[in-house]
């Protein structure tokens, strides 16, 4: 049994926790203004549930309100006020319970716009892109636009970099690889980051390395969230947002700090927990740096421990030359398709658009919702096989093995198997750091509920601590709890024996 404290211990792991569930890190509309961005997104919902939750703030709500006043939307207000039936579109008679096109759109010439599309592109400006055949993209999703924008500009050409280094160190300085790696994400942290960025990283690291000189696991966990608070200090942001010429940059640093915070914790309290003399050469600051920046996860994960880090560091399984061009090759092959999908998904089905404009929502038949609910959920899915596919893949031509990626949304049917396998790096970490150090289900019935119930509310801290976060963790807490509950009880002998008897009844 493991407590707080104490030495974490595998025989205890509960897979009732894990990743937040894929929803709850979809993006709004957002301001997309870094370096070449063309223009601003109109849309800026706040980030729901995602670590944009806490880098957005109420700046986004005040610009939703504000272009809520479009002209699309107030004539929907109009129709609705006057009582007159909604116009052909989603949800309506003429398209059918699963939205099947109506008279008008099946009458509509081709390359004119579909229904609703004037009025998305009003309200949202829908953009154009010569790419897809002049096709007009949906840009309301904030985290593929954020992240699709730093990619062109600078994130693809610092990866590309990365392999390059790594290759050739790997090649000539074989036992001093960690340390070229390392160098290699300071200097990308500063080249993307600036003095100021490489200079907080570099001080969040240095706190949480001292505080874990005390060999407390409170006194860490207290110092983690001390520093993922000051985040949200209104102080703080204006001063980081002086450090840089555009919006994205600053938002760039708060994902950094974010996703660092998760990292640095881990050494921490795997510091505390190391006891024996002969390995605590790897717990040193100069290999806690190393954990750090190593740049394939540095801005957005996925979340690697220290101790499987530093294990896989050492002693990595390297392969030939050749083995690396194939595993290269088939890696972008599978990119590539993944990200045409998902563009493919943002140029033709404008889920997010639809989903942000109340007056339309207000239109459509319940099947209607359940398909945009499942079209975000899948767009979620393909999104996050292109954002940790990419460092999954750099991983692997280091010689370290990741975490697996996300498992299709479709093949899941329950909480409990969306929180274990949809983020595997996030929940490895909650299960190692805040579920069974509080005692998982070593505790009986209360302890399981209490250990659940405080790993869920560190997932709704960590993605911005706002009002609607902590309906959504105790809603999925109440979620996992019900279904293990059934479980365990159709588990027992008499419950089994009455289901059996009933079944050979039937038959």
């Amino acid at each position: 049994m493991a407590r707080f404290g104490s030495q974490v211990t595998s025989r205890d792991h509960d897979p009732t926790v894990s990743a937040p569930f894929p929803c709850t890190r979809s993006l709004g509309g957002g301001e997309i203004r870094g370096g070449t961005a063309r223009r601003r997104p109109p849309v800026a919902r706040p980030p729901r549930g995602v670590r944009g939750d806490r880098i957005w703030g109420a700046r986004a709500r005040d610009r939703q309100g504000a272009r809520a006043r479009g002209r699309a939307r107030a004539q929907l207000f109009q129709r609705a006020a006057s009582g007159k039936p909604a116009p052909p579109g989603l949800g309506s008679g003429q398209r059918g319970v699963l939205g099947a096109r109506g008279e008008r759109e099946r009458r509509r010439r081709p390359g004119q716009p579909g229904e609703h599309e004037e009025e998305l592109d009003q309200e949202f400006e829908l953009e154009p892109d010569p790419f897809f055949g002049g096709l007009k993209k949906d840009p309301t999703d904030f985290e593929w636009s954020f992240w699709m924008e730093w990619g062109k500009q600078r994130l693809v050409w610092l990866f590309f970099g990365h392999m390059a280094v790594s290759q050739l160190a790997t090649l000539l300085a074989g036992k001093h690889r960690p340390w070229i790696l390392m160098v290699y994400g300071m200097w990308a942290c500063w080249y993307v980051l600036g003095a100021p960025g490489v200079a907080m990283v570099f001080l969040h690291s240095i706190i949480a390395f001292c505080v874990a000189q005390f060999r407390s696991l409170l006194l860490s966990w207290l110092c983690s969230l001390l520093l993922l608070s000051t985040m949200r200090l209104q102080g703080v942001e204006e001063v980081k947002r002086k450090w840089y010429k555009t919006e994205n940059e600053y938002y760039l640093l708060q994902f950094t700090l974010t996703v660092r915070c998760l990292y640095y914790t881990s050494f921490s309290l795997e510091f505390c927990w190391q006891q024996l003399p002969a390995s605590r050469a790897s717990y040193s600051f100069p290999w806690m740096l190393a954990y750090i920046f190593y740049y394939p996860v540095f801005h957005n994960g996925p979340i690697l421990s220290f101790p499987e880090f530093i294990k896989q560091v050492q002693q990595p399984e390297l392969c030939s030359l050749r083995d690396n061009l194939c595993v290269l090759a088939q890696g972008l092959g599978r990119l590539l398709c993944w990200w045409g999908l998902a563009e493919l998904m943002a140029h033709l089905m404008y889920m997010h658009a639809i989903y942000s404009s109340i007056p339309l929502l207000r239109t459509v038949s319940c099947w209607t919702l359940g398909g945009l609910a499942l079209a975000q959920v899948l767009f979620f899915y393909v999104k996050y096989l292109v954002l940790f596919g990419v460092p999954a893949l750099l991983m692997r031509l280091d010689g370290l093995k990741p975490p697996p990626l996300p498992r299709c949304v479709s093949t899941m049917f329950s909480f409990t198997g969306m929180w274990r396998y949809f983020d595997v790096g996030l929940h490895n970490f909650l299960i190692r750091y805040v579920y069974i150090p509080l005692g998982g289900s070593q505790h009986g019935l209360l302890g399981t509920l209490f250990s659940t119930a405080m790993t869920f509310a560190f997932v709704s801290y960590w993605h911005g601590s706002y009002d609607y976060l902590w309906c959504w963790a105790a809603l999925n807490w109440l979620g996992v709890t019900v279904e293990n509950g059934v479980r365990r009880l159709l588990e027992t002998p008499c419950i089994q024996d009455s289901l059996v008897s009933r079944i050979l009844a039937c038959l």
